[in-house]
């Protein structure tokens, strides 16, 4: 049965859809039968899969209102072994059509609750708000995968985040749990990057991928491609980053099965990783004084995009 993982930030412009692509295609390289789900208005996790728009195309918006079946959604990504369920401007009148549904929160998971026997992984793209879409996601998830920029103002975000979980927790999922946080558009030569990622593992611990997704040009470029970065330039570090990336989560998984549903350093969950944060986004308050520019690897194509845009 496949693990359910929403990549959630309420906060735009983390990574979340490069996560969301980039993963999906590495855990399907790694032979792991892979879906992802693009609950995101936008669009961009379904054109960065090289779907261009297309108003006849059935998208999540007909499975979540008007109860298609999700396997009439469901789209070869192009990709062996990944899938994807598409997003389109309609997801936004959703949000208010969910309002006076029955079930309201539950209807993503009622949708895949068909099809989680066919795929290893189903990861959710979320939108950059903790509206009805992303509650929705969470709802239908096993844990939350939380991308964060490497910047100070990408900290103050995360504890709102953590306090939903721990409402969500509470009374709607009490099964979710923290698939971790991944640290997104790293710069090694600024200090301030490095500031930052010290002081979210300090505080997050173990929760925090090893794993470190860098600023690179090829990660900005690919969608622009239609297709994942490792197809665009594998050799390149952003490939590199979330295919080991794709291993970690692999790891974890098997980790999991041995030691129980939920990793040992995720037993206080997200009540105390809201408490730290808090305190993490004091100490990262100063910028340091670095003259080294924010961005590397050549970006000078992509007006430093780094991971790419949610």
């Amino acid at each position: 049965m496949a693990r359910i993982i929403a990549i959630a930030n309420q906060k735009g412009g983390v990574g979340k859809t490069t996560t969301a692509v980039n993963l999906g295609a590495s855990l399907a390289a790694s032979e792991q039968k892979t879906l992802v789900i693009d609950c995101d208005p936008q669009g961009n996790t379904t054109s960065a899969l090289g779907f261009p728009k297309d108003p006849a195309r059935r998208t999540l918006y007909q499975t979540l209102i008007l109860d298609e079946p999700i396997e009439r959604v469901t789209l070869d990504a192009q990709v062996e072994g990944l899938d994807l369920i598409p997003s389109d401007k309609n997801l936004v009148g959703a949000s208010v059509e969910l309002v006076l549904m029955e079930n309201r929160e539950y209807r993503l998971r009622a949708a895949i609750s068909g099809i989680k026997e066919k795929y290893d992984y189903i990861l959710i793209d979320c939108p950059p708000a903790l509206d009805l879409l992303t509650l929705n996601a969470l709802a239908a998830s096993d844990s939350v995968l939380v991308p964060i920029q490497c910047e100070y103002l990408a900290l103050e975000g995360v504890s709102e985040l953590l306090d939903t979980l721990m409402r969500l927790r509470r009374t709607i999922n009490p099964s979710l749990a923290i698939e971790g946080i991944l640290l997104t558009m790293y710069d090694d030569r600024t200090t301030l990057s490095k500031q930052v990622a010290a002081d979210l593992r300090s505080f997050f611990g173990g929760q925090v991928f090893d794993t470190v997704i860098p600023r690179n040009v090829r990660l900005a470029e690919a969608p622009s491609h239609g297709m994942p970065v490792m197809f665009y330039d594998i050799h390149s570090k952003g490939a590199e980053s979330y295919i080991q990336l794709a291993k970690e989560v692999i790891a974890n998984a098997q980790k999991r099965v041995g030691s129980g549903p939920e990793r040992s350093d995720q037993g206080s969950g997200a009540q105390s990783a809201a408490a730290a944060t808090a305190g993490a986004s004091g100490g990262a308050g100063a910028p340091a004084s670095s003259n080294t520019p924010d961005d590397s690897t050549g970006t000078s194509g992509s007006g430093g995009a780094g991971t790419g845009s949610d």
